[in-house]
């Protein structure tokens, strides 16, 4: 399969393989690229890097490689492409983090390395959730001195009045309070 990949990554500078159907091809690569980063083919992974594939490619969710490795509990591969320059601060379509991947399928080693990259502890997804509100809400409390020592601000709300600090003790707003 490698060296299928690596055959089919050199053809793409060809104009001729490309113009034969381009969208097919790079709905492919990206299909393999995804799929390493779930499985945690390190391998397959350096294959792209190698190739300048575009590490921060999204899927359809907005999910990056990286996004997909971290929640399914991939700490070579995250490293590898930490390491290779991917974006620990990309966000998915619903602003979910690698971290909050992490933190919320209880991956501590790898949300530990992602804790160590340039991202803001306080970044929010959608919902205006932060990490610390994962780790509080999934009861990852070891988690919680990390980040507030990265500087989060465990009292900060969501919409609806919860705080990282409130979920880790259990309480749990469901309607914005009044």
């Amino acid at each position: 399969m490698r060296a299928f990949l690596l055959l089919l990554l050199g053809c793409l500078s060809f104009t001729a393989l490309a113009e034969q159907n381009p969208e097919a091809i790079k709905a492919q690569l990206q299909d393999y690229y995804f799929d390493a980063a779930r499985r945690g083919d390190v391998p397959m992974l350096e294959t792209f890097i190698e190739s300048g594939y575009s590490l921060d490619t999204r899927d359809s969710k907005g999910y990056t490689a990286l996004i997909l490795a971290a929640y399914h509990g991939q700490g070579a591969a995250v490293d590898r492409l930490l390491a290779a320059g991917a974006d620990a601060c990309a966000q998915d379509q619903r602003g979910n983090t690698a971290l909050m991947g992490a933190i919320f399928k209880g991956e501590m080693q790898i949300a530990r390395r992602l804790m160590a990259t340039d991202c803001s502890p306080d970044q929010r997804n959608g919902a205006g959730q932060t990490a610390a509100m994962y780790a509080g809400l999934f009861k990852r409390v070891e988690l919680l001195d990390a980040l507030k020592a990265k500087g989060a601000d465990l009292n900060a709300e969501d919409p609806l009045g919860n705080s990282a600090a409130r979920l880790a003790n259990g309480e749990i707003r469901t309607a914005a309070p009044r």
